[in-house]
């Protein structure tokens, strides 16, 4: 099943992931979802943790399967790889790349120097977390102070989130994860209708797909 590489439109190439709330699950479950269209590789531009379950090198050739890509750290993280993503882009059919850190929060506002876009993406997901919709920002939100000002409110909303969105415009489409209660399906709809952009409504933990605006 490729339904949430069907529902955000991942196509060949590179795909850079943002935000927080599930930006590393969704990069995982994407590459096994596209290893039945082609060749994979999953990388960063910032830090993941090194998958157990995947084969990974420090540099790569010509892929088939999936392959995870990245320079090894001392925390047991890695960093970004020792090639260029131009370079990745010619060895596999796609290139997944986590480009954003939110220190485990489900939303996220950034700072200047973020997030770490490759040039080479042709699109850009956001993932959002329901779970940090309508609570303080200083809990739910990486960079609180960076989301309040850009959102004008120190509350999370679903106003508060798209303002932030809107304002950045760092993304070609939203994925609002974390979707698993009535509570949160509620307020992921109530921010989707607000966004100008396609916008998908899942819960990657659960493997199901909502809504696709």
């Amino acid at each position: 099943m490729n339904e949430f590489a069907e529902a955000l439109q991942v196509r060949p190439g590179l795909t850079a992931i943002i935000g927080g709330g599930g930006k590393t699950t969704l990069l995982y479950r994407l590459a096994r979802e596209l290893e039945g269209r082609g060749s994979v590789i999953v990388t960063t531009s910032t830090h993941i943790f090194k998958p157990t379950d995947l084969p990974f090198a420090l540099t790569a050739g010509k892929v088939s399967g999936i392959l995870c890509v990245g320079t090894l750290c001392e925390n047991g993280k890695l960093s970004a790889p020792q090639q260029s993503f131009g370079e990745l882009s010619t060895l596999a059919d796609y290139v997944l790349v986590e480009a954003d850190g939110s220190a485990g929060r489900p939303l996220k506002a950034h700072a200047s120097h973020e997030p770490v876009i490759p040039r080479e993406a042709n699109q850009v997901i956001c993932v959002v977390g329901a779970s940090g919709l309508n609570r303080p920002a200083a809990e739910a939100a990486h960079r609180p102070e960076r989301f309040m000002a850009l959102s004008g409110s120190d509350t999370a909303s679903p106003e508060a989130v798209a303002a932030v969105l809107s304002k950045e415009a760092l993304h070609t489409r939203v994925l609002i994860n974390q979707a698993d209660s009535p509570e949160r399906i509620t307020v992921a709809y109530e921010l989707a209708r607000l966004l100008d952009c396609p916008v998908v409504i899942a819960s990657l933990q659960k493997g199901e797909l909502l809504c696709v605006y």
